[in-house]
């Protein structure tokens, strides 16, 4: 396993910014990372990727000189665990809003002592051949994210804060708002509210925090309240509204 840099970014203090990936595409995924994204979300949870999909894209992230991450579509050992083991920098778990959920995913994502993940060296993550310091080396470079997506993850927040082995706690405001009635309504004050009180709450512990964006002005603000790991749009819908504007500029004539 190589050296993880966007682990090092985080724990340098940098804010790093990203996007979610559903197409199909490792030429898509250089031209991401040459666009200057520190990370690609590969979302094998509400997209069409299939970890044969996501191989391809891992490489074509690294070519770029951006951190692949996997969203896995549960909270599966047996998922975690390919994920990891294609080479992806870490891995992304949905829906985590226990402690006992929040083990689960730490115990799929970390070898032993740390947790229970299957050992493989002769993986992509192990260079094929792998060496005997292959699972303390991915231990220690691949990044566990959790999601805190709904009212009783937050109300858990604390006991899923106090599991070792989580670098990330990414907060999804989309997710939130649907858990607070409100659904969409990612600026509501109730929504924002959350966003900083579980920030203070995951940084007081030691955790780097993320979320995602909706657009620029959003960015700047999760990142002015101490949110590091910022995912902004969809690589899809980013290529569908730049073309939206593009053409009804050109057919204003302006």
């Amino acid at each position: 396993m190589r050296e993880n840099r966007l682990k090092r970014q985080l724990e340098a203090g940098e804010t790093v910014i990203g996007t979610f990936c559903i197409l199909p595409s490792a030429t898509a995924m250089e031209a991401l990372g040459l666009a200057g994204l520190d990370f690609l979300i590969l979302d094998t949870e509400h997209g069409p990727l299939t970890i044969e999909t996501c191989e391809d894209l891992v490489r074509g992230a690294e070519c770029g000189g951006a951190t692949p991450i996997v969203r896995v579509a549960d909270n599966r050992p047996e998922l975690i665990l390919r994920a990891l083991d294609i080479g992806a920098g870490g891995v992304q778990v949905p829906q985590v809003g226990s402690r006992e959920e929040a083990l689960r995913a730490v115990r799929g994502a970390k070898y032993a002592p740390i947790g229970e993940r299957g050992v493989s060296i002769f993986t992509r993550a192990g260079g094929y051949v792998g060496t005997p310091d292959h699972p303390q080396r991915c231990n220690a470079e691949q990044l566990v994210i959790v999601h805190i997506e709904g009212v009783r993850a937050v109300e858990n927040l604390d006991e899923i804060l106090s599991v070792d082995g989580i670098d990330v706690i990414f907060l999804g405001p989309y997710d939130l708002s649907q858990s607070l009635g409100i659904t969409g309504q990612v600026d509501h004050p109730r929504v924002r509210e959350t966003l900083v009180t579980c920030t203070e709450r995951a940084r007081a512990a030691g955790k780097f925090v993320g979320s995602y964006a909706k657009d620029a002005e959003m960015a700047r603000w999760l990142a002015s309240i101490g949110v590091q790991y910022i995912a902004t749009l969809v690589d899809a819908a980013a290529i569908a509204l730049f073309y939206q504007g593009l053409v009804a500029t050109i057919r204003r004539g302006g």
